[in-house]
């Protein structure tokens, strides 16, 4: 595999000497993922239509929900018991 010596030394500027195989690694994964989803949705249209701008957009409103109702749940794991709570009993 060659790569461009400019574009092979700004990586490895990024991630220290003992990084850059990890990093080149991560980069093919996350491009072989993105090829498989490609192929996915290829399918998925074949098969039942091209996705709607509506439904792009509902989707990503789906995902937004989902994305703050994690925040929520991680910013309750951190903060330990409402401190107005009884001993003993977490506030809900």
């Amino acid at each position: 595999m060659t790569l461009p010596e400019e574009l092979a030394e700004a990586v490895r500027a990024e991630v220290g000497t003992g990084g850059f195989s990890r990093y080149v690694t991560q980069a093919i994964e996350r491009q072989r993922e993105r090829d498989r989803l490609r192929e996915a949705v290829a399918w998925w249209e074949s098969e039942y239509g091209e996705v709607t701008e509506s439904e792009m957009i509902d989707a990503e409103a789906e995902r937004r929900e989902i994305e703050r109702q994690h925040a929520e749940l991680a910013r309750s794991r951190h903060e330990g018991p409402d401190d107005t709570a009884p001993p003993g009993r977490r506030a809900a």
